[in-house]
């Protein structure tokens, strides 16, 4: 028979019991004062069940247990955006959309620089596949790919560039769907306990840690991706980031956003479709009064 506490509670107790919607606005405004990081017009649902994830991990009984060690504790609060913003990632994620750039996208860039942006990187997956995809058109030579993410956890992951064997094993599907005569020891290097991607692919891609909410953006880039980003933001942000990543690109620059993104409706006067079933977009340009 279990004892009463903390496990009791987290056994019957809902999410939504753990925390109520003014306690959660109440701790993200406080985050914002606190830290700058504002997550306060993030998707409500989804920052929830990250802020519930968070608390029972770490056996916290109530959102005072979680404001304090939050606004307490810097090194706690970074290390747990991993679990506020779950990283939707993996190598060759839906195939389809690497095979359209391989056969179609990227011949537009033959002899050309291309400079590529993968806001919301994550742990590299995304990165290291576009790597690779560029050396097999011969472009990985001319290609700058800048990678950016909230998380520094993350991005230490995606700098390594290693993935442990178990997480290697799952991404055979997608990587073969892509490369059916191909294996993956072709591009990374083995242990016992891990596959590290080799350094070619490595050597073009600069991490940088970037907050999409409240950071500009210097570059001006062929390709951005923004992968099951936006998920978590509410239309009012979504549409700030849109015109961010309008900014940011070069005329008739493609937008690449995941499969559970939904461009809103004030976002279709900045980018037009390019391919609905890859959620591939190209930037409009705007008509100046």
């Amino acid at each position: 028979m279990k004892s009463t506490g903390t496990i009791f509670m987290q056994d019957f107790k809902s999410p939504a019991e753990l925390i109520t919607d003014e306690e959660m606005n109440a701790l993200m405004t406080a985050i914002r004062n606190r830290y700058g990081l504002d997550f306060t017009n993030y998707e409500k649902t989804s920052l929830k069940r990250g802020v519930t994830r968070l608390m029972m991990k770490h056996n916290m009984e109530s959102s005072l247990d979680l404001w304090s060690r939050v606004l307490k504790d810097y090194d706690f609060f970074m290390s747990s955006i991993d679990d506020l913003l779950v990283n939707l990632t993996e190598l060759f994620r839906n195939p389809d959309v690497w095979i359209k750039l391989r056969d179609e996208i990227l011949d537009q860039f033959k002899g050309q620089s291309l400079n590529i942006w993968h806001a919301g990187c994550s742990t590299g997956e995304e990165v290291y596949t576009m790597s690779i995809v560029l050396d097999e058109k011969n472009l990985l030579s001319r290609a700058r790919l800048d990678a950016s993410d909230l998380s520094s956890k993350a991005l230490a992951k995606a700098k390594s560039g290693q993935y442990s064997l178990d997480i290697i094993k799952q991404y055979l599907n997608p990587f073969l769907k892509f490369f059916p005569n191909k294996q993956i020891e072709d591009y990374f290097m083995f242990t016992e306990k891990y596959a590290e991607i080799k350094p070619r692919y490595k050597q073009s891609i600069n991490f940088s840690r970037h907050n999409l909410v409240h950071d500009s953006v210097s570059g001006k880039y062929d390709i951005v991706f923004c992968r099951n980003v936006m998920i978590y933001f509410d239309d009012q942000l979504k549409l700030k980031v849109l015109n961010l990543l309008h900014q940011c690109l070069k005329p008739n620059g493609y937008l690449i956003i995941g499969y559970y993104d939904i461009m809103p409706d004030s976002g279709k006067s900045l980018f037009k479709v390019d391919d609905i079933k890859t959620r591939i977009y190209r930037k409009k340009e705007l008509e100046t009064k």
